[in-house]
Parts: C-alpha cells; sequence; structure tokens
C-alpha cells in the first residue's frame, strides 16, 4: 500500500482545505463504486428517490414544465382556431462536497488479514448516508446553495397534516384530508412513505371497527409496512427527526439527485486531525496512526412540473408530512 508522506493538517469538518495533490489514491475504482452503491442503499432519501445521470460540471440545469398549452372548441364550421403555447423553467442542481475521515491505527493496516474495508466500509456508507438525509429531509447542516428540505417545501406549500393524541391514525393517514390526499391535491400520486420508526409501533396498533388489527394477521407472522399501496421506509441511520415529522409521503420520483464524483479515498500518513473547536483530535505520526478520507461531490431537486391538477406553483408539492401535535 502506498503511503504519501507530507505534513498536512485535516480539518473534519472543513475537507476543502486539504491539498487535493497531497496524497495518493487508496483503493481501485471499482471498490469506490461499491461504497457508492451502499451509501445509496444506506440512505433513505437516495434508495427512494430517481438517480439522474452523473453531472459533468459542478451545476445541472433541469428544464422543468412550467406552462401547459390550452385546448379550445371551435364554434361553426367557420370559427376561428385559438392559438396557445408551452413554457419551461430551469431547475439548477448544485453538486456540494460531503467528507468524512478515518483515522486508523498503522498497527492495523500493517496486518495483512485483518479486514480493513470490512470495517471502514459500514461505517463509510452510515456518516454519507445519515449527512445526506439530513439535509435533504431536514435542512440540518445543508450547504447554502442546496434548496430547501422536503419538510420545510411541504410546510411552506401547506401540505402538513398535525396527528393529535385523540385524532385517528387511520383518518389522518388514509381518510380524505389525510397526508396522502394532500399529495393527490397537489396533482401527484404517492409512490413511498418515510417514517419514524414510532411509527412502526403505531401502525401495528390500528385496529377495524371490529377490534382486530389492520397491519397484523397473527402474532408470528413479519409485518409488511406498505400505505395505499406503497412501500414504507423506517431510516435507522439516526437522521430522521421526529420533532418535525412522524412521516413524509409523496412520489418520490420528484426527489432527483445527481453525482458530480465518486466516492474518492486519500491516505495520509502524517499531520494532525482536529476537531471543529481547534483542539487536536489525533496526531498521526506520534500516535503511529493514518488517516482515511473520504470525499463524494452531489446534489439534488423537486423538479415539480405545473399539472392540471394544480397550477399554482406556490401551493403544489409533491410532498406531505405528518407531524405529532398535541
Amino acid at each position: 500500500m502506498s503511503r504519501n508522506r507530507m505534513n498536512l493538517r485535516l480539518f473534519e469538518s472543513d475537507a476543502n482545505i486539504i491539498d487535493r495533490t497531497g496524497a495518493d489514491t487508496l483503493i481501485p475504482e471499482e471498490k469506490a463504486r461499491e461504497i457508492i452503491q451502499g451509501v445509496i442503499t444506506q440512505s433513505a432519501v437516495l434508495s427512494q428517490g430517481r438517480k439522474l445521470p452523473n453531472m459533468s460540471s459542478k451545476t445541472y440545469r433541469m428544464p422543468v414544465l412550467d406552462m401547459l398549452p390550452i385546448a379550445y372548441f371551435v364554434n361553426g364550421d367557420t370559427g376561428q382556431k385559438k392559438t396557445t403555447k408551452m413554457a419551461w423553467d430551469k431547475k439548477i442542481i448544485t453538486a456540494e462536497e460531503i467528507a468524512v475521515i478515518v483515522p486508523i491505527p498503522e498497527a492495523v493496516l500493517d496486518d495483512s488479514d485483518y479486514d480493513i474495508w470490512g470495517e471502514v466500509r459500514p461505517r463509510v456508507t452510515e456518516a454519507f448516508g445519515k449527512v445526506i438525509d439530513g439535509a435533504i429531509l431536514f435542512d440540518v447542516n445543508k450547504p447554502d446553495s442546496w434548496r430547501d428540505g422536503i419538510v420545510t417545501t411541504s410546510t411552506d406549500a401547506g401540505s402538513v397534516i398535525t396527528l393529535g393524541a385523540s385524532d385517528n391514525l387511520y383518518d389522518k393517514i388514509m381518510g380524505e384530508g389525510g397526508v396522502i390526499a394532500k399529495v393527490e391535491e397537489s396533482g401527484f400520486f404517492v409512490t413511498g412513505h418515510m417514517a419514524d420508526i414510532s411509527m412502526r409501533a403505531k401502525l401495528r396498533g390500528l385496529k377495524d371497527t371490529t377490534g382486530n388489527p389492520i397491519f397484523k394477521s397473527d402474532m408470528q407472522g413479519g409485518t409488511t409496512y406498505s400505505l395505499d399501496g406503497s412501500p414504507m421506509n423506517f431510516p435507522n441511520n439516526g437522521a430522521f427527526d421526529k420533532s418535525k415529522a412522524l412521516m413524509i409521503s409523496g412520489d418520490f420520483s420528484q426527489l432527483v439527485y445527481s453525482i458530480r464524483q465518486d466516492i474518492t479515498f486519500k491516505l495520509f500518513t502524517e499531520g494532525i486531525v482536529q476537531n471543529t473547536d481547534g483542539s487536536i483530535a489525533y496526531n498521526l505520526m506520534q500516535q503511529d496512526m493514518v488517516a482515511l478520507r473520504a470525499v463524494m461531490r452531489l446534489g439534488w431537486e423537486i423538479p415539480n412540473p405545473i399539472n392540471s391538477v394544480q397550477p399554482d406553483k406556490e401551493t403544489r408539492c409533491p410532498f406531505a408530512i405528518m407531524r405529532a401535535g398535541e
């Protein structure tokens, strides 16, 4: 394994200051692609969203239908035919960088029988998946160039259902005025749901008018979680914030993302790893350690094209949220 010797300060949260020429690639390209697939699987957002072709530059301009054509009846045999037009808006996807640093003792790397990647891969994919989901769903530490997250977008459009302590959960999800109906009011059909893990117990406890469970037919078989034919996903990477939303429902084909740079890895053998407050977390040379840095770049958008059901872009939203009330 090649190790580049140099003095370089590594910052856990400020990867943009690291010299791009300072270290060699650690692993072959096919391994990086394997990690990318792991991140997509680990991230609830990327696993349900629609992947666009990889970006060839930092920004990607996406044309979105913004005006529909209008047809007219012709009055009589000699009536005049009217004209119409269509228009397109543009949405811009901006790729931003995500990075994580993994300090590893040199003794571990020198042991050829030790499966380093068997230990590192799950941690890298979990870290990347969590930060992606947090930013896209709840605006957690999102880059300034990224649009508002799903919860903020749904809230601004009025696509919010509040579940009170005495409310009927079935009606709040499936009924008229429920979270699914909110998406349909905007002219979209729900293709999936994301929910906090606590929603599993709420759904298992749903009963019909005769007192029989709706989701469970017996105590031994596994529970299939789906609503109105659409699958449910319960993110367990720590990114889902139930204080902001218990459940997110929507047309996830309207959540699109593009990858600008596959995950790349660089290995540093000298330098220090600092905490965000400036204190030293690790001194690589003094502690006989190396630091593995993983970096990827991606961006996302909600196209939200115009449709005949809801032409008003201010209230049209392909997602709706259910949040806890009093």
